[in-house]
């Protein structure tokens, strides 16, 4: 159990490192920034399937191709949220992803939700809208990209639910990988910037953040109880905001500090009890 907790906060430290790289990184496009996430992911994602013997295509290559695509826009959006919002704020609204994966499974995988949990998940929307309708110095693009990157988050969740263990972890995360790599690269064309000089290590340092982050987060997931696990996540908000104010001066009413501690209360309690069941 040890072992699990320590997993996550290495997840979570990772993913506050690479929230924080995206941050600075405001000279270049957030298109150039997403090429360089995925590429910087595929120096680890294509040696290990090379080396194990693993087909890049995968089986399930519609979904595959659809989880990249719900995947990258997710990302896009998300690092799009942060030129204007604070970064405790935007992975705050991100998270609220599972409340949309809930309703999707309701209507494409036919799942059913039990009363108090849709309570718990409303308790954890109701925090966005203390957010915005309190956090009177919170940019309404900023919020808007973060809701609809947790959209698409929540799109992502039930694509992976239907490749279920039809597909390897990396065959999937590399299809989300190369097909970002191409999107972004594409994208980032007409306003291109050459890095200069250490630049060029921060940009790739994304990538290995990324991916060590979902790795040990993985990790975690598979030798740990899911209902004493991932409520560390969270320890990501945390981290993140801790950063950003120490860093970046960025400043948190206390409205604000109140949303994100809504949204983290209900999906931890959601989370709780439908594994008690």
């Amino acid at each position: 159990m040890k072992k699990a907790i320590f997993y996550m906060v290495i997840s979570a430290i990772a993913f506050t490192l690479l929230n924080v790289t995206v941050k600075s990184l405001g000279q270049f496009s957030v298109y150039q920034i997403v090429f360089f996430r995925a590429l910087g992911s595929l120096f680890f994602t294509l040696p290990f399937l090379l080396k194990n013997k693993i087909s890049i295509y995968g089986n399930k290559k519609t979904l595959l191709v659809l989880r990249s695509i719900f995947g990258l826009s997710s990302m896009l959006l998300f690092f799009m949220s942060l030129r204007y919002i604070t970064m405790g704020t935007a992975v705050s609204v991100r998270y609220i992803a599972p409340i949309f994966a809930s309703i999707f499974a309701v209507f494409l995988l036919r799942e059913k939700i039990k009363l108090i949990q849709w309570f718990f998940l409303a308790l954890a929307f109701s925090g966005v809208l203390v957010l915005k309708g309190f956090g009177e110095d919170l940019q309404i693009e900023g919020i808007v990209f973060s809701f609809i990157s947790a959209v698409f988050a929540g799109l992502v969740y039930i694509t992976i639910r239907k490749i279920g263990d039809k597909d390897h972890p990396v065959v999937v995360v590399n299809y989300f990988m190369l097909i970002s790599t191409v999107i972004g690269g594409l994208l980032s064309i007409n306003d291109w910037k050459t890095p200069m000089g250490y630049e060029w290590l921060v940009l790739m340092s994304l990538g290995v953040f990324g991916y060590f982050a979902q790795l040990y987060m993985t990790k975690a997931m598979q030798i740990g109880e899911t209902n004493q696990i991932t409520p560390f996540k969270y320890l990501e908000v945390v981290f993140t905001t801790i950063v950003g104010l120490l860093w970046f001066n960025e400043t948190y009413s206390f409205y604000i500090l109140l949303g994100m501690l809504i949204i983290i209360l209900g999906l931890t309690l959601n989370l709780i009890f439908k594994k008690s069941q």
